[in-house]
């Protein structure tokens, strides 16, 4: 049995011979407040997003092309952000 898992240790063991996801084993790096805040938003736009992909399937084609333009038309979009966040 290994130690206890430590920031300084890239892997767990609590003894019961499962180790844990790879992405919880990294030394995490600390975020602000206003990092989180804007990652929980993308969450919220992504569970939005997946409502919408469920709504696409009861519509008919006018329908489909209606909401396309109307999405097409949206601003600030998905690219807006990300344009964004790769400026230096």
């Amino acid at each position: 049995m290994s130690g206890p898992f430590t920031p300084h240790s890239l892997s767990a063991d609590n003894g019961d011979g499962i180790k844990p996801k790879k992405h919880l084993t990294r030394i995490p790096m600390p975020l602000s407040g206003e990092a989180i805040r804007l990652m929980n938003y993308i969450d919220d736009v992504s569970v939005t997003l997946r409502r919408i992909l469920t709504g696409v399937a009861t519509l008919d084609d006018d329908e489909r092309a209606l909401v396309s333009a109307h999405l097409a038309q949206a601003s600030p979009s998905a690219q807006d952000v990300l344009d964004a966040l790769a400026k230096k």
